[in-house]
């Protein structure tokens, strides 16, 4: 059947995205979602924000966004509490998607689609049902 595989997936190590406005989405990821900045890399110029134990870069796009970067990705957040994500969704002027039951990582859970300033889509994953 072939050799074995010398390595396991454990979990989305980072994203990177082109932003049209470094700081805003920054602030987005910071003040939204929760991330810490965690370094900056002047040169690229890149920004990594610490999401769990995952990473999400930010890298300016030369101008703008250049369309479709990705389809989404999603961030497993607990605990998943419908109402009060999206009260605190609505207070920073994002509109909050539906909740669905839906397959990831762990299983199927509870998540809802957002949008982030770039029209990136981010989903907001809770734990396994």
């Amino acid at each position: 059947m072939g050799a074995e595989r010398p390595f396991a997936i454990k979990n989305i190590d980072h994203v990177v995205l082109h932003v049209a406005d470094l700081n805003r989405a920054i602030a987005f990821y910071r003040e939204v979602l929760g991330c810490r900045e965690e370094r900056r890399v002047e040169s690229l110029p890149l920004v990594q924000l610490r999401a769990g134990s995952c990473l999400i870069d930010l890298v300016p796009a030369a101008d703008g966004p250049r369309g479709a970067n990705m389809e989404h990705f999603a961030l497993r957040i607990e605990p998943f509490d419908a109402e009060a994500i999206a009260a605190h969704l609505q207070r920073h002027g994002v509109a909050p998607g539906e909740v669905a039951v839906r397959y990831g990582a762990e299983g199927n859970g509870p998540s809802l689609y957002i949008e982030d300033p770039d029209g990136n889509t981010v989903e907001l994953k809770g734990p396994p049902a």
